[in-house]
């Protein structure tokens, strides 16, 4: 499977999304937000923004919030809970449950990838 081009990359800068992605899911107070550039090592997708969200419903509302500024290409687990998986192609958000975070470690995975810090604005509502 190769990554496609998205419209995220031909309509703004993907450092810039990756930045509104973070404010969406730190408004619905996700937790231990992590960016991975992936760039040169997966080759479905250049980063992966990684939260926990503290129940189902928190989840499913940190997933809802993101997708009201932005439909994703695809979409996986908002019926379970445990992971749910937000595919931009450019960027993939993984919102886990704590122990579905711990199980797979994602953190482990890519653990050789760069992080990004991301600053962004948190007066927004």
């Amino acid at each position: 499977m190769s990554k496609k081009s998205s419209e995220v990359q031909s309509t703004r800068n993907v450092q810039q999304y990756i930045k509104e992605l973070v404010q969406y899911v730190d408004q619905k107070k996700g937790t231990e937000i992590i960016v991975f550039d992936v760039r040169g090592i997966s080759p479905i997708t250049d980063y992966l923004v990684i939260t926990t969200g503290l129940s189902e419903i928190h989840k499913r509302t940190i997933a809802e919030h993101i997708m009201q500024h932005g439909r994703p290409n695809h979409v996986e687990g908002c019926e379970i809970g445990q992971w749910i998986l937000l595919d931009y192609f450019d960027v993939i958000v993984h919102i886990f449950s704590q122990e579905a975070r711990e199980f797979y470690g994602l953190e482990r995975l890519w653990g050789d990838a760069p992080q990004l810090s991301v600053d962004y604005d948190t007066s927004t509502p």
